[in-house]
């Protein structure tokens, strides 16, 4: 139910873009308009899910298989589409067949419906979910019979357009500039596009560029716009105030690499270990692909291959690792507000199983020392005290010490990790017999691998000063990496007192 407000009011939102903009019924609008009303139906049905008389009757029907198809195709497969044509000519330099699109949609459109709207009666008719045979005389002959029809449909659309996407890089008209008139800043780029994309990068005052300045595409050409220059072999954009929009600093992007490869085949042999149950394996692999993206990482920031030329033209804003402030920081604190709500949910389910479950049942005596939890508790936060002092430092431009600072931080994390892991060891848990022990090894994991993380890269941040890669010239990394300390005090501070003070003080 909670799902359906933010849902509803997402609805909306892309109603009243459709209503401001110039909506075309070319192949993406098609898709687009067949996402909205599939997803709307998917919704709506969820709404019915929350009801919890209603979900009694359904639970575990075919009503809800219809319901989750409706929700992740059309919320998925239906703008991916829409988004695959709208951009394809920006790719390729090619249009797509209008023909042999439109078809594949509308058989799309159509064997979607005809597969999955009547597994809702079919649900409300009491077919269960996960089984392959039924009884003779259920009443479910004729609707699963024109259910298996349409998807045979739904397979001939899915099968022309792909027929069409591949067909189109061979036989596809040239595509025109700006085939679709669109009012966005890619449109002004060469079809398909070059190597670096734009030659110069335009002030953009208003929601509709190319609408409102057609020539734009032509002077950016003709580099008569900012960051022209490309001599120095970086790849940079321009870095701007999240409120103002003001230009603040010049943004250099990675690189050419193989390690985002290599990180991804590692994690893709821990999605196929992990569904073919080879949990071991699946572990090695992990541990794999962090090393493949820390050494990715370590090609950052003043690193060579980052940065070969750190110079900027006099009156440019300085490069984004020359300042205290970037992407970095916003894309941790995103990432840590997303850890944060994870977390929040597990002490939710502590207090939840440890209140109301009437079978929940806490150890007379609490297993886990709290004399050890409260030293390694000291030791994280005298660890973030050491990278607080760090990054202060380096804003006032001293970085004295700096590396030496990372290593104590380190060691000090390093101990937290330690008197964490032998508590983890003394409490004997036995988390296959009981909930009380699952869930609180999940929290100390949670914790180790947290902190264990933390003094990895401050490690890491200890090495790079040895390289040059980080110190006043470049004090960017040091405050990104400060933001997971601030973290690790705030959930372990949560964590003794979820677990080891008060059950002490609460009793059973």
């Amino acid at each position: 139910m909670l799902v359906a407000v933010p849902t509803a009011i997402q609805v909306f939102v892309w109603l009243a873009t459709l209503w401001l903009g110039k909506p075309k019924m070319k192949l993406p609008m098609l898709w687009v308009m067949g996402f909205l009303i599939i997803f709307v139906c998917g919704g709506l049905t969820g709404v019915m899910l929350a009801l919890v008389p209603f979900n009694w009757q359904v639970h575990d029907t075919h009503f809800v298989v219809a319901h989750m198809h409706y929700v992740l195709v059309g919320g998925m497969f239906f703008p991916l589409i829409a988004g695959l044509y709208y951009w394809l000519p920006l790719f390729s330099g090619r249009m797509p067949s209008e023909n042999l699109g439109r078809w594949g949609f509308w058989l799309t459109f159509l064997g979607f419906n005809g597969t999955f709207l009547i597994m809702h009666w079919t649900g409300l008719l009491g077919m269960p979910r996960r089984i392959y045979t039924y009884e003779a005389g259920s009443g479910w002959e004729i609707f699963n019979l024109l259910s298996s029809i349409s998807s045979f449909v739904l397979s001939a659309g899915i099968a022309m357009v792909l027929l069409d996407i591949a067909l189109h890089f061979r036989f596809g008209k040239p595509a025109k500039h700006n085939p679709w008139n669109a009012d966005t800043l890619e449109w002004a780029n060469t079809m398909p596009p070059s190597a670096y994309n734009f030659v110069s990068l335009p002030s953009v005052e208003t929601r509709h560029p190319l609408w409102d300045d057609p020539n734009l595409p032509h002077t950016m050409a003709e580099g008569k716009h900012s960051l022209a220059v490309a001599s120095h072999g970086r790849r940079e954009m321009w870095g701007t105030d999240p409120i103002t929009g003001k230009v603040r600093e010049i943004i250099h992007l990675p690189g050419n690499s193989w390690w985002p490869l290599f990180a991804a085949a590692a994690l893709a042999v821990v999605c196929l270990s992990l569904l073919t149950k080879v949990y071991a394996l699946a572990g090695v692999f992990v541990i794999i692909a962090g090393i493949f993206l820390l050494r990715w990482s370590w090609e950052n920031g003043a690193h060579p291959k980052a940065a070969p030329d750190a110079g900027v033209k006099p009156g440019v804003p300085p490069l984004h690792s020359r300042t205290m402030d970037g992407p970095g920081l916003w894309a941790m604190g995103v990432f840590l507000i997303a850890n944060g709500s994870f977390y929040l949910s597990y002490l939710f389910g502590w207090f939840y199983l440890w209140t109301v479950s009437p079978e929940w049942q806490m150890p007379e005596t609490p297993p886990l020392s709290l004399m050890l939890m409260l030293a390694a508790g000291v030791a994280v936060l005298a660890g973030c005290v050491v990278m607080e002092r760090l990054v202060r430092g380096l804003r006032q431009q001293r970085d004295a010490g700096l590396g030496a600072g990372f290593y104590l931080a380190a060691a000090l994390g390093a101990l937290q990790v330690g008197l964490t892991g032998w508590a983890l060891w003394q409490a004997e848990l036995a988390p296959t017999q009981t909930s009380h022990d699952a869930v609180m090894l999940v929290g100390l994991v949670y914790a180790l691998f947290h902190g264990g993380l933390a003094v990895v890269l401050a490690v890491l941040q200890g090495l790079r000063v040895g390289y040059g890669y980080v110190g006043a010239h470049a004090p960017f990394e040091p405050g990104v990496v400060a933001l997971l300390w601030r973290y690790n005090v705030v959930t372990f501070g949560l964590l003794i007192a979820a677990l080891a003070v008060l059950p002490r003080v609460l009793g059973g």
